[in-house]
């Protein structure tokens, strides 16, 4: 099993959580969040003043799913957060070596 946590753009929330929808993934956590990668931020006026915003909004998306659907779920999440723009997100992958259903106790793949 795989962990996906993917860091897109706000507006992009519904686009991406309705692709994954559509490749049949359900099981998913959205978290809002702030951060930054290369570009560091953007300056604004506000009243007269600059003043540096070098967290930005953020969506995080979280999921795990089995081995064989990754490079169905990463393709899905690239095409549909991609706006060719700076700040368009990462995708991070990691191993998970367990996963149980707290209700039945169903372990591995079958927990998903």
């Amino acid at each position: 099993m795989k962990k996906v946590e993917a860091v897109v753009q706000p507006f992009k929330l519904e686009e991406v959580k309705e692709a994954l929808k559509g490749i049949g993934i359900d099981g998913m956590t959205v978290i809002e969040v702030r951060g930054h990668g290369r570009q560091k931020g953007h300056t604004e006026v506000y009243r007269g003043q600059e003043y540096t915003v070098d967290l930005l909004p953020k969506v995080r998306f979280e999921m795990v799913i089995p081995d064989a659907r990754l490079e169905e779920v990463i393709d899905t999440l690239t095409a549909a957060a991609r706006t060719g723009k700076i700040g368009d997100g990462k995708i991070f992958v990691s191993d998970v070596s367990e996963a149980i259903r707290i209700r039945n106790g169903d372990r591995g793949d079958s927990a998903l």
